[in-house]
């Protein structure tokens, strides 16, 4: 049988692969295959580690699902991180949000999950934090979800007039959304390349 000290490491990297979505207790008790009193015995002992210790994380269990998130007194750190321009690059993974949005806007957060095959969310929120994308409207229908689209901080980023100046795409574009995304990153890295 596991022991809960192992149960805890695992806990541990399930939250972190989880990131803003967090994990329910039902989550948990079918990913780890125990019941409800061990998760909540589990949650209890990271929760008072991560409390007792000096570390800038905690677990917070906010709507009934646990969560990794920063301490609040680390924010005014966080803030200048984030705020700092040209503080990081960006990834190739919200490069590709990046380019699949400024090609097929306004979409939504699932649109371009099923473009990129993977989840968004991280790659969304950079973007967002770096003002190169935004809300632009709700889509029609259940859930009304956001709409994203590109800033006019995309188009200063990136030394670009209007959204008309992105390199043209091949003809078959909705077959080789792929392609778009690369072509999207070469030119942009290059137009980066010479603005420094």
């Amino acid at each position: 049988m596991t022991g809960i000290i192992q149960w805890k490491s695992i806990v541990e990297a399930l939250l972190f692969a989880a990131g803003d979505e967090g994990l329910s207790v039902k989550q948990l008790m079918n990913v780890l295959e125990v019941e409800e009193p061990i998760v909540k015995d589990i949650m209890n002992e990271l929760m008072q580690e991560y409390e007792m210790e000096e570390r800038g994380i905690e677990i917070a269990e906010v709507a009934g699902v646990y969560q990794l998130t920063t301490k609040k007194t680390h924010a005014p750190y966080l803030k200048k991180l984030v705020e700092t321009p040209g503080s990081q690059s960006l990834s190739q993974a919200a490069l590709e949000t990046l380019a699949i949005i400024a090609y097929k806007q306004p979409l939504t957060r699932v649109e371009i999950e099923e473009v990129r095959g993977v989840k968004t969310e991280r790659p969304l929120q950079t973007l967002v934090a770096k003002a190169l994308i935004k809300e632009v409207g709700r889509a029609e229908g259940t859930g009304r979800a956001i709409l994203y689209g590109t800033t006019g901080d995309f188009l200063e980023y990136f030394g670009l007039n209007s959204i008309q100046d992105l390199p043209p795409l091949p003809e078959d574009s909705d077959e080789n959304v792929q392609e778009e995304a690369d072509l999207f990153f070469e030119k942009f890295s290059q137009t980066m390349e010479e603005l420094k």
